[in-house]
């Protein structure tokens, strides 16, 4: 299986496709704004020769859900998010005003993430971890087979996701991340929503947040 990373939008938010041998592709977090960005990650599926087959959002903070509507039309592939998070996807365009920004208003979701139950795409199986605490209804999405995590902006390469947005907790997150740094083995790659990749046995020896 297959892992590429578009770095998208003025907050250099982290977009994620995975696939399998089969070609069957999971967009994660599509965080295109512009017609460039569009481009840019339609190429790139076409030239692999990807199937995109579903969508999905680890948290819906507007740069991870800046391309929901774009993705959807172009590909009519479902959405799912976490439950806990509807209002605050309802709430795109409001949370773009507030920096200034547009957006299209995103899909409402076509099926609710459910953390009891892996969501399975061809030969590519995600553990679903409600990780709460940067918004209500965070979620990471581990590979354990391939050994990665898709952590949204829970936990980051030195650091941890902001806590004063909307639906925000800062205790709340330390113990998500409690729970995820005692899950996942410590040779884990984490690919988080900004910034370079880590591993969880680098940042429980190196993030201050951490330790």
């Amino acid at each position: 299986m297959s892992i590429a990373p578009f770095c998208f939008n003025p907050f250099s938010e982290n977009t994620y496709l995975i696939w399998d041998s089969n070609k069957h592709c999971i967009i994660i977090d599509p965080g295109c704004s512009n017609q460039e960005e569009e481009r840019e990650l339609v190429s790139f599926i076409s030239d692999k020769a990807l199937k995109p087959v579903l969508l999905l959002n680890t948290h819906c903070h507007i740069d991870h859900i800046w391309g929901n509507y774009f993705i959807t039309q172009k590909y009519q592939i479902p959405l799912q998010i976490h439950l806990d998070d509807l209002n605050l996807l309802r709430q795109g365009q409001m949370q773009a005003k507030h920096f200034g920004l547009s957006l299209p208003a995103s899909p409402e979701p076509n099926s609710f993430i459910d953390p009891q139950k892996p969501i399975q795409v061809g030969e590519i199986i995600l553990q679903v971890l409600h990780t709460p605490g940067h918004s209500q209804g965070s979620v990471c999405f581990w590979n354990q087979q391939e050994g990665y995590v898709l952590c949204g902006d829970v936990l980051f390469a030195g650091s941890i996701g902001r806590t004063d947005l909307p639906g925000g907790s800062y205790p709340v997150l330390m113990q998500s991340l409690n729970i995820l740094t005692k899950t996942l083995p410590p040779e884990t790659i984490v690919y988080s929503g900004h910034g370079q990749e880590t591993t969880i046995g680098n940042e429980i020896k190196h993030n201050p947040f951490l330790n």
